[in-house]
């Protein structure tokens, strides 16, 4: 497992060159710590190969073996920083979890961040909107929303909608370093650069998106041809078993391995207010993975309901055989790219989706046209969807579509 230690998260790097960093967590639990932790591990930029993971519902300890992706720069003192902000307070002596959440002390949801609106004007190049979303990314600024267009003068207006996850944007130095990061990325083509804070009627447009065509939903969305799609990707398995322990239930995953992947699985059984009592889970340099969860629903009981344990393992399957939606489609004249990530119940979206969409785009040498995030609401569960106008001024053959497509899927499964 880890090193027992009274720091809430320890950090330890591998004595050989390529093997995983060592991330061990020791604090309070509570319920969807495990998809919180494993999101800011994928927030920045890190892919789990081994984990291990208990509880007694007081107090968890979990250990996530990680390797960063290539190329990439780690700050790890920033990411044990985040991950600390997560982990609930811890009691003092003669009190417990109850008594704090009693107290108002725990479990109290964060404020909503304030929303600025970052606006530059620029001259276009191939790869801009993926410069610009890396500096946002270092910064720890997170897009809510934005809104990309080119004017025929061949220079762009962009509109991004940020959140601050240091919660500086309001000051002067902070505003200063933004300006002198995107002033380095984008040099003398940058003409000018404003964040403001957003109005609340600007912040209300965060809510509204164009309406998708029917036939988007049904080729995005559409559960049975989702299914069929799916098929080819490889073997699967989710299986339930109650008949190993008396108080927990055996939830056993057989799956290959792809970006994200430990989080698609809590946060999938965190909106299901799924509690894992003890989890462990590994994957091989082949590309496959294993998964055991013992697991109990929120009122401490097995998941004894029938109906209960097919429809969640029915929403595993899904989730690990399309956590994206990739799709081309024609916009009247214009081709578009559409990418859409399921929603958490808590509002949060997948994150580095629009990061992956443009370095993509910007290995296979496309340009962005038109750009804007939006969300909606199919058969009861909400999506975030990504659209992007490419700038082509000629039909793409169907080879090159499907380049695309895979180029676009690869990039954001991590299969690149």
């Amino acid at each position: 497992m880890g090193i027992p230690s009274d720091e809430v998260v320890q950090v330890r790097h591998a004595d050989v060159a390529g093997e995983p960093t060592v991330v061990t967590i020791s604090c309070p639990d509570k319920t969807g710590l495990g998809c919180d932790l494993c999101r800011v591990v994928l927030l920045f930029g890190l892919n789990i190969v081994k984990g291990d993971m208990n509880t007694d519902g007081r107090w968890c300890y979990i250990v996530l073996w990680v390797v960063a992706r290539p190329g990439r720069a780690m700050r790890w003192d920033l990411l044990k920083n985040r991950l600390v902000e997560l982990c609930p307070v811890t009691a003092p002596f003669g009190f417990d979890s109850a008594d704090l959440a009693a107290a108002g002390l725990q479990d109290v949801a964060p404020a909503a961040s304030q929303v600025f609106l970052l606006k530059f004007f620029c001259y276009d190049r191939l790869g801009l909107l993926h410069d610009v979303t890396r500096v946002l990314c270092e910064l720890e600024l997170t897009i809510r929303r934005v809104k990309v267009s080119t004017t025929p003068d061949g220079r762009v207006l962009d509109l991004f909608f940020i959140t601050d996850a240091r919660e500086l944007l309001h000051t002067k130095s902070r505003r200063e370093e933004t300006y002198d990061k995107l002033q380095s990325v984008l040099g003398d083509s940058l003409t000018s650069c404003e964040i403001d804070s957003a109005t609340e009627e600007m912040c209300s447009c965060l809510q509204s998106s164009a309406s998708l065509p029917p036939s988007v939903v049904e080729q995005m969305f559409n559960i049975e041809l989702v299914e069929e799609q799916s098929r080819s990707r490889g073997s699967l398995s989710v299986a339930m078993d109650n008949s190993l322990s008396s108080v927990h239930t055996l939830i056993q995953i057989q799956c290959g391995d792809h970006k994200g992947l430990v989080y698609d699985i809590m946060r999938t059984l965190k909106d299901h207010n799924i509690q894992i009592s003890y989890g462990r889970f590994y994957a091989s340099r082949n590309g496959s993975c294993e998964v055991d969860l013992f697991a109990v629903q929120s009122d401490g009981k097995k998941i004894l309901d029938q109906h209960k344990q097919r429809a969640l393992c029915s929403r595993l399957r899904m989730e690990l055989q399309r956590p994206l939606r990739v799709a081309l489609v024609k916009r009247g004249p214009d081709t578009e790219l559409l990418v859409a990530n399921p929603v958490e119940v808590s509002g949060k979206g997948r994150p580095l989706v629009f990061y992956d969409i443009t370095l993509a785009l910007k290995k296979l040498r496309k340009r962005i046209f038109l750009a804007e995030i939006g969300r909606h609401v199919v058969d009861d569960r909400e999506w975030e969807v990504y659209r992007v106008q490419l700038g082509e001024d000629h039909e793409l053959s169907s080879s090159l579509r499907g380049k695309i497509v895979d180029g676009v899927t690869n990039m954001l499964m991590g299969w690149e």
